[in-house]
């Protein structure tokens, strides 16, 4: 039974997670905002003794994938093999402990999916409508959004997509677009009638509102203003089906080339990953009013999940609703929104890579800085803090020093307890706290609260700890010792299980060093869990530090992305006004040799140099001293304005000046000839 429901109204609990597109790799954002909190909740429960399954897979139906397979010129099915493979194996190295870890594109899901439309289609729960879409002709297609783009009418982008405008941001439809074009074919789309099934959502209205607005309101506030914001607006029917050829297929005689839409075949993934699971016995999960049900999303997936999704069971008739649906808000890299088309994000599998045996790191700063309630950040500085002020400088410090002094003192056994004073009492009182202190927050989706308290734990050791001195104490009062360390070794003790749903590589370590299994949580909070004598193993390095470079290397590894992405934008300056020939010809540019260069004193920019035009030899002044040693281009063969007024420079005479071009780094770069010429020789 768990803190929060004393009544035992729940035998058991069934805990989904967003199912990830496999049309790329699980980055940062996909762990704060879905998989890191939900792995802390299950593993809690698990703790706690309950009855609980943990359920994951891919997304791998949908439009997103088929582009990316277009892209490559390869099957949506090497796509989502080569993804599910990457992320699954991703979430296991980093420690989620799913019970099954499936896909949508398994024989049992598209069963599952095919027979839930079957069932509601039978039941007349859908509504049929005919409306004119587009299609292009030349590929024999209808077209999703995704594959028409057009002139945005908003800002005059002549790339946006049909369902968004990625310049201005603006949310469009196809039927928005000027002058629309298929992707597929490049061709002019036409309109052509097709038939779609929908769900009537404005028929749950009122079920909505009963069950959101009135009886969860408990629910986040983030998650539950925007459940009342789609309901007050009013809803509407919304299609189940669309016109393409990579999906579940519409089990019906009419709908050839149609499949279930994304949005609606995703979620029946929890149940057909179930029966995958437990094919014998996975009802009992899903429709059993003893279980509770809770799905773990972020905030772009909060109307499926509450509304769309809830609104599928009820129309069905025979599934439980869910009780809580803890969705978090966005985790932003750097101070910029996590993009995976611009590569701007921290990838799992490379972070994995990057940093061994620091999965612990990642988490604790992905729970500590979680986007619970608005938006966040993780900063690469941040992260490194984090571990050497907090990981290494508390938790593994306190740790780390109470086994030392063990060894040190009594030879790695737990010593006896003595007479208690007030700092004993009062210690071992608090200690008791943490169990319910953590395990009510967990309850409450409260992560970061929790992970607060379980460092709390770790700062009343080293409090504790400092305040006894035991290396004093042993010269003068070794029964003082004896109490200090033994009560200190019950504290990591109880760090072994508070630690484990938030740190579980560390507490496995832990394990290993105080030679104990972790006792149940709700046994937590003794004060007796290791017993006089047991043996203590050698202390293991719990945390280490991260230094500056490490850090540099992954900073410098975000620049490099921003670079790219900048040189794949970079759009050159506006033309300038045209000129003349005359005006043109009256500028006499002629090949030089630099002969001598040298930094003008006082100065950051500018370079002193001595030039042979061919004509004469002449002192000219640049400033590009930030980006050229000036022993390192003497002999480089230039273009230089020969006929320009001479100009006082820093009391300098200068005499011309130097063509050069700007990068996208904003770095100058010599125009010169591509094999050498005489100097002198005219640039026409």
């Amino acid at each position: 039974m768990t803190y929060t429901d004393k009544e035992n109204k729940f035998k058991r609990h069934t805990v989904t997670t967003a199912l990830p597109y496999a049309n790329g790799p699980i980055h940062i954002g996909h762990l704060a905002g879905v998989y890191v909190p939900a792995d802390i909740y299950v593993r809690y429960l698990r703790s706690m003794k309950e009855d609980v399954i943990f359920i994951g897979g891919s997304d791998e139906h949908g439009v997103p994938i088929t582009i990316k397979a277009r892209k490559e010129g390869v099957s949506p099915q090497v796509i989502v093999d080569r993804y599910h493979s990457i992320i699954k194996q991703s979430f296991i190295d980093f420690g989620i402990t799913y019970d099954i870890y499936s896909r949508t594109s398994s024989p049992t899901h598209h069963k599952t999916a095919s027979d839930f439309f079957t069932k509601l289609y039978s039941q007349g729960k859908f509504i049929e409508q005919t409306s004119n879409q587009y299609y292009d002709e030349t590929a024999k297609a209808f077209l999703a959004d995704r594959y028409i783009t057009g002139t945005c009418p908003h800002c005059g982008n002549e790339k946006a997509y049909g369902d968004q405008c990625e310049s201005c941001g603006t949310s469009l439809s196809a039927n928005d677009l000027i002058n629309p074009k298929s992707t597929l074919s490049d061709s002019v789309p036409v309109l052509k009638e097709t038939k779609h099934w929908f769900l009537p959502l404005n028929d749950y209205e009122g079920f909505m509102r009963e069950w959101i607005l009135d009886s969860h309101k408990e629910w986040k506030p983030n998650v539950y203003g925007q459940c009342k914001s789609w309901i007050d607006q009013g809803l509407h029917p919304r299609a189940v089906t669309r016109d393409l050829d990579w999906g579940v297929k519409v089990p019906l005689k009419d709908a050839e080339g149609k499949v279930l839409y994304v949005w609606f075949d995703a979620p029946i993934g929890y149940i057909s990953n179930t029966k995958e699971l437990l094919p014998n016995d996975w009802e009992k999960w899903w429709k059993d009013k003893e279980t509770k049900l809770v799905h773990f999303i972020g905030k772009d997936n909060i109307v499926f999940h509450c509304i769309i999704f809830p609104a599928m069971l009820k129309a069905e008739g025979s599934y439980i609703l869910p009780e809580n649906i803890p969705a978090n808000e966005f985790l932003n890299l750097e101070s910029d929104k996590i993009s995976t088309s611009k590569n701007w994000a921290v990838w799992l599998h490379e972070y994995l890579e990057d940093m061994p045996n620091k999965q612990d790191v990642l988490r604790y700063v992905l729970c500590a800085n979680a986007p619970e309630t608005k938006d966040n950040d993780f900063t690469w500085k941040d992260f490194q803090t984090r571990n050497n002020s907090e990981l290494v400088a508390i938790l593994g410090n306190f740790i780390n020093r109470t086994i030392v002094l063990t060894h040190k003192y009594f030879e790695g056994r737990v010593p006896k307890r003595g007479e208690l004073n007030q700092l004993d009492i009062q210690t071992i009182e608090e200690i008791k706290t943490f169990p319910e202190r953590i395990g009510v927050n967990i309850e409450h989706y409260k992560f970061r609260e929790a992970l607060t308290e379980m460092m709390n734990l770790a700062r009343l050791g080293n409090k504790y700890l400092t305040e006894c001195e035991p290396w004093k104490t042993y010269k003068t009062d070794i029964a003082r010792t004896e109490t200090s360390i033994n009560i200190s070794l019950q504290i990591c003790a109880n760090l072994l299980t508070l630690c484990e749903p938030f740190l579980p590589f560390t507490s496995a370590k832990l394990q290993r060093t105080l030679n104990l299994r972790p006792t149940p949580w709700f046994e937590a909070g003794r004060d007796d869990i290791l017993k006089q004598g047991h043996k203590i193993e050698e202390a293991e390095l719990l945390f280490e530090r991260i230094e500056d470079a490490t850090i540099e290397a992954q900073v410098q590894k975000l620049l490099d992305t921003k670079k790219d992405n900048e040189k794949s934008n970079y759009v050159p300056s506006s033309q300038k006004d045209n000129i003349e020939f005359d005006d043109f010809a009256k500028m006499d540019i002629r090949t030089g040799t630099i002969i001598e260069a040298e930094k003008v004193p006082k100065t950051k920019k500018l370079l002193k140099l001595l030039i042979d035009t061919g004509i004469d030899q002449r002192i000219i002044v640049s400033g590009i001293a930030e980006y050229y040693d000036p022993k390192d281009i003497v002999g480089k063969q230039v273009s230089v304005l020969v006929n320009l007024a001479p100009k006082d420079l820093k009391g300098i005479k200068s005499q011309g000046m130097i063509l050069m071009a700007e990068d996208l780094d904003g770095k100058l770069v010599f125009v010169s000839p591509t094999q050498n010429v005489v100097n002198g020789s005219e640039i026409k």
